[in-house]
């Protein structure tokens, strides 16, 4: 055991991994350092050494929880038996709208890590089994069978919600260039989606 500590201190390991998640959430996995994560955490880099041993290692950890907890979500919602589609729909947008708000650099950093890594998030969370076993699913077949959606494939149906959920997110720098918006207009525009987004879902989607 390194001189001068004496045993893991779970409040300077979880210090460490919030501000590793900060830095890579802006930085990205190669143009981080591990003195850039040291700095966040206002420790020297010995300190981070001996928690996490590679800058790898600790990345892995983020990337799996940031992860984790960005599907998790969507997960939770699918599979729950008390609610309908359309209630499911406005579920997935409320949370995933009000979870960027707070944390507006994960949809751009989960895109570009899974372009690097794309077999990281299918090693450790299930999603297709868990997809195809949800409610989601089964009420999704139903409403074919019964006409009321027109897409049979379950994947255009989950495109179309994420990608108008996720999408402004990371074109936020764009958007907020070309209509002169400050951040609280876009803030405010993104939480009138909550609405609007399950009105376009159920239109688009709709077999009538």
């Amino acid at each position: 055991m390194k001189e001068g500590i004496k045993k893991i201190d779970p409040s300077t390991e979880e210090k460490i991994k919030n501000a590793a998640r900060i830095v890579f959430y802006k930085k990205g996995f190669a143009a981080t350092r591990t003195r850039d994560i040291a700095e966040e955490a206002g420790i020297n880099l010995a300190l981070l050494n001996y928690y996490f041993r590679s800058k790898a290692k600790l990345f892995e950890i983020i990337m799996i929880e940031t992860m984790s907890g960005f599907f998790q979500n969507l997960l939770i919602v699918l599979n729950n038996k008390k609610t309908t589609l359309d209630e499911k729909v406005e579920e997935v947008v409320g949370r995933y709208i009000d979870l960027i708000i707070k944390e507006p650099e994960i949809p751009t950093f989960i895109i570009s890590e899974l372009r690097n890594n794309p077999n990281l998030l299918l090693q450790r969370i299930p999603l297709k089994e868990v997809i195809k076993t949800s409610v989601f699913l089964k009420q999704h077949q139903e409403a074919v069978e019964k006409g009321i959606i027109k897409a049979s494939n379950p994947l255009h149906f989950l495109i179309n919600m994420l990608g108008l959920t996720v999408f402004p997110f990371i074109a936020k720098p764009m958007l907020l260039g070309s209509n002169e918006l400050n951040d609280k207009e876009f803030e405010n525009l993104m939480l009138e989606r909550k609405k609007l987004i399950p009105m376009w879902i159920k239109a688009t989607m709709s077999a009538g």
